[in-house]
């Protein structure tokens, strides 16, 4: 099965839904503009659930220190994710200050956004390609927007990496046979509103890479 992250879980019912449907990994998006903001100190009650089950990622947008610490001593995440504008300095700095493992979000769009892969590869534990937003967006992913999927194809990468943006239950199969991602990441695309995750779609996109 291809390995599957959840991300912007805040409700018991559908982080349950997500372990008991075998995703590797779910997330806590702890940014105040995303409609799945959700507050450390919450993520920690609300994730105490997956510890051991599976690994909780704590995704931020070029957040400062004090946050990454409020971070680290309440929700004790296995991963951050850096979803904004951070460079490989920076990431070293939160694996330092968090003791967490590092997952970065890379944008694409075209063909230039992969210049920086080499370098990310090397700085983080796992990269994440998402849609890059228009510009002017408020917010960096969670859109429900995808890129040329094409774009993927016979790029050398590392083993591990995340294909995210615009993904669904219906899409996912079309999705991993352009890209052969070994792990994806999925938000908007099982939600019933912003921010509204469904417990139906939760279990159809589960269902949908077990069968890739």
């Amino acid at each position: 099965m291809t390995e599957v992250k959840i991300c912007g879980l805040t409700t018991p019912e559908t982080l349950e839904a997500a372990l008991k449907g075998g995703a590797a990994y779910v997330g806590a998006v702890v940014f105040p503009k995303s409609p799945r903001h959700i507050e450390p100190e919450d993520a920690a009650q609300l994730f105490a659930a997956a510890r051991g089950r599976a690994q909780i990622v704590a995704v931020v947008v070029d957040p400062d220190d004090a946050l990454l610490d409020r971070i680290a001593i309440h929700l004790k995440p296995d991963f951050v994710q850096l979803h904004g504008a951070e460079n490989s300095s920076r990431a070293a700095e939160v694996r330092r200050r968090t003791g967490a493992k590092i997952i970065k979000a890379l944008p694409i769009r075209e063909e230039a956004d992969f210049v920086n892969v080499s370098e990310w590869t090397r700085a983080a534990d796992i990269l994440l390609f998402d849609a890059k937003p228009p510009k002017g967006a408020d917010l960096p992913g969670g859109v429900g927007h995808s890129f040329d999927w094409s774009l993927m194809g016979n790029r050398p990468l590392p083993a591990k990496w995340f294909l995210a943006g615009g993904i669904n239950p219906q899409n996912l199969g079309e999705a991993l046979l352009v890209t052969r991602a070994p792990m994806v990441d999925v938000s908007s695309g099982v939600e019933r509103a912003p921010g509204v995750k469904d417990i139906s779609l939760i279990h159809d996109f589960l269902a949908a890479a077990r069968r890739s």
